[in-house]
């Protein structure tokens, strides 16, 4: 068994802690949720919250904004009536794929 690397905690400014600053970016009940679905590809508002049963349509649509705010979502609108909306991961998002491959396999082997 090989000895994990651990990171070192940043006493003099936990706010710049990497751990931090992911944790800001992918934390809460269902930021993770959404960006696992959407590793899978683009998809829409509606598909979201139809494979997201108990989340809200407000805490869906302000999840979304706080991931495009972030830049690990892009939301793109296309010129129809009725408009058409639909979610991705930008390039930034899926680096984090690998950390939510290990969340899922965590879970997995933990349920």
């Amino acid at each position: 068994m090989t000895k994990e690397v651990i990171r070192p905690w940043h006493i003099d400014n936990p706010q710049s802690c990497p751990m931090v600053v992911t944790v800001n970016v992918i934390g809460g009940k269902w930021k993770p949720i959404i960006l696992h679905m959407l590793s899978t590809g683009i998809m829409r508002h509606s598909k979201l919250k139809r494979n997201i049963p108990p989340i809200s349509q407000k805490v869906l649509t302000q999840q979304l904004r706080e991931l495009e705010d972030d830049g690990v979502v892009v939301r793109t609108v296309y010129p129809e009536v009725p408009p058409k909306v639909d979610y991705g991961l930008t390039e930034k998002g899926q680096k984090l794929v690998p950390v939510l491959n290990a969340l899922y396999e965590w879970g997995e082997a933990n349920q």
